[in-house]
């Protein structure tokens, strides 16, 4: 998209763990070096933790690369298992030969791995296993770790264990029952996020990565970046890209405070103010409480000195019949109901309230409902179940102001407190409610809380008007090339006036950098998915579920 303008290789910003661009912070050479103690040191535990999206999967994809010849890790990434599956895996991932007939006896998994170890241990070489997401492991698995760490010869442990994940997993080792495990923990580090100098440094190394020779983001640019994101490098990725995205469709070389802020606000779902705003507005309201102090003391004092002294009530009537009715005091005059506000439910609460319903299956067969569809799971791939409609999946790391402009429901990825991830099924977005539907319920939450828990995966539906849609560019020619032109010119509203309607030529290339220009996609050109979909979205195709809520082809 954007590379070629900024002067780059490739996207400095993408969230995958590349350890390319592994940054070493202070903390993050720190954990890197408590995990590769772990690796050479023999016996017990080593505990990393920090919060979502600190870099743990980056130090570790790291410390993969960096593993001494004569070691053999097994990964776990997946600790949402019994332990007879824990165990299997750790055969799988060591390539230990396991008979079918022993794949759930936990004994016979542990004789397997033990008579690996003791092989392993006469060829000088060291077994580990690293848990990644550890604070998922139920208490049985806990139990059968500290097992393994029991597998051992006269002098050293067979197996070092380390352990990865959120914060919360040092809640679950410091429960009573898990002491013993506890204590077999020889070390213990916690990721924080980046200073406000490492979150400078930070951005800076990426572009340097990318293949960037000059400061691409103004000192002012650098500062929000930290304030807006916390120093969560993953954060600060999502908020970058959209800013050098901001900076690139408005031909700008720099990327401003401003745009950063502009980004937050995108990433979000809700508008983010600059600093002297909120300061401003701090102090505006501290004056005016100070200014209406000073007017009630110097009031009161006269509007006492003014009031009358109240008479006293006379006793009543002996016919109080013949007396009017007394007017009710004002503060008991009748007032007119206030509809109450749609109650929006609290998003943990919600993915607590529904295990099962928020895997990749429930969220494919409530999306293709919208569409009219069926799903059945374990079938075929979601998106080849998604073809054979005719439909067709999209997928990419984006903002809820872009999935506005594609209007089209989309299944979101969702990380709760715990670390897990849930999807669920974005089906309305209407000012600052999103409605999504978890399993066969639906439920009203704020876009700003929604914006807490999702970090901009995505995946839309959509019906191409083509039978495969694809990228379309300069020089080619065919059916999709003639849709294309007659799409635009539809949505203009201008007949088509081209020798050959089929071919993608200067002009057509032209009328789709408009295009996209006012619909602040990436203007270079080329129709590419996403700008065929916007564009499948603004003609109003007839049957196409919205999440506008207005029918798909209605002109309002």
């Amino acid at each position: 998209m954007y590379e070629k303008f900024f002067g780059l290789t490739e996207k400095p910003f993408a969230i995958t763990p590349d350890p390319r661009y592994l940054f070493l912070s202070e903390r993050h050479a720190e954990a890197l070096a408590h995990l590769a103690y772990g690796i050479q040191e023999a016996g017990g535990f080593v505990q990393l933790t920090g919060e979502v999206g600190t870099g743990k999967t980056m130090v570790v994809r790291s410390l993969l690369q960096q593993l001494p010849a004569n070691c053999d890790m097994a990964l776990i990434l997946n600790p949402r298992i019994t332990p007879a599956e824990f165990l299997l895996a750790i055969c799988d991932e060591l390539h230990v030969p396991v008979p079918e007939r022993l794949t759930t006896s936990v004994k016979a998994l542990v004789d397997l791995l033990t008579r690996f170890l003791l092989d392993a241990h006469a060829r000088g070489r060291r077994v580990v296993v690293m848990v990644d997401e550890a604070q998922n492991l139920s208490p049985d698995v806990l139990e059968q770790v500290r097992l393994l760490t029991n597998l051992e010869t006269a002098t050293q442990k067979l197996l070092q264990i380390i352990l990865v994940g959120q914060p919360e997993l040092r809640d679950v080792l410091g429960r009573s029952d898990l002491r013993q495990l506890a204590q077999r923990i020889t070390g213990r580090y916690h990721l924080e996020a980046l200073t406000r100098p490492e979150t400078l440094a930070y951005v800076r190394h990426r572009l340097r990565v990318a293949g960037a020779t000059a400061d691409v983001f103004t000192a002012g640019a650098l500062r929000e970046v930290h304030r807006q994101s916390g120093g969560i490098p993953r954060v600060i990725n999502v908020i970058c890209d959209r800013a050098l995205l901001g900076a690139f469709t408005r031909e700008e070389h720099r990327v401003t405070g401003g745009l950063i802020r502009q980004a937050a606000s995108e990433v979000y779902g809700r508008p983010v103010l600059a600093p002297w705003v909120r300061w401003l507005a701090v102090s505006g309201a501290a004056a005016a409480v100070a200014l209406l102090g000073v007017a009630t003391w110097q009031v009161l004092p006269l509007r006492e000195a003014q009031e009358p002294v109240a008479a006293v009530p006379a006793p009543p009537q002996d016919n109080p019949a013949a007396e009017p009715p007394a007017a009710a005091p004002a503060s008991e005059a009748p007032v007119a109901e206030v509809p109450a506000a749609p109650i929006v439910r609290d998003l943990p609460a919600i993915l607590a309230l529904a295990p099962g319903e928020t895997t990749t299956d429930a969220a494919f067969r409530e999306l293709l409902g919208l569409w009219g569809a069926g799903y059945e799971a374990g079938a075929a791939a979601p998106c080849n179940q998604v073809a054979s409609h005719g439909l067709q999946c999209f997928a990419e790391l984006g903002t809820l102001a872009q999935l506005k402009l594609i209007n089209r429901p989309a299944i979101l990825s969702l990380t709760d407190p715990s670390g897990v991830e849930h999807q669920v099924v974005l089906e309305r977005l209407e000012g600052d409610v999103a409605r999504i539907a978890v399993g066969a319920s639906r439920h009203d939450v704020s876009v700003g809380e929604l914006a807490g828990y999702w970090f901009g995966e995505f995946l839309v539906v959509w019906r191409p008007s083509i039978p495969m849609a694809k990228q379309l560019h300069i020089g080619m020619r065919g059916d999709d090339v003639r849709w294309l032109r007659d799409a635009l010119a539809t949505l203009e509203g201008t007949p088509v006036q081209a020798e050959r309607p089929d071919l993608f030529d200067g002009d057509l290339e032209r009328l789709v950098e408009d295009f996209q220009r006012s619909r602040r996609l990436s203007v270079d050109g080329i129709a590419g998915v996403q700008t065929q979909l916007v564009l499948d979205s603004a003609l109003g195709t007839p049957g196409s579920p919205t999440l506008s809520g207005a029918a798909a082809g209605d002109d309002a």
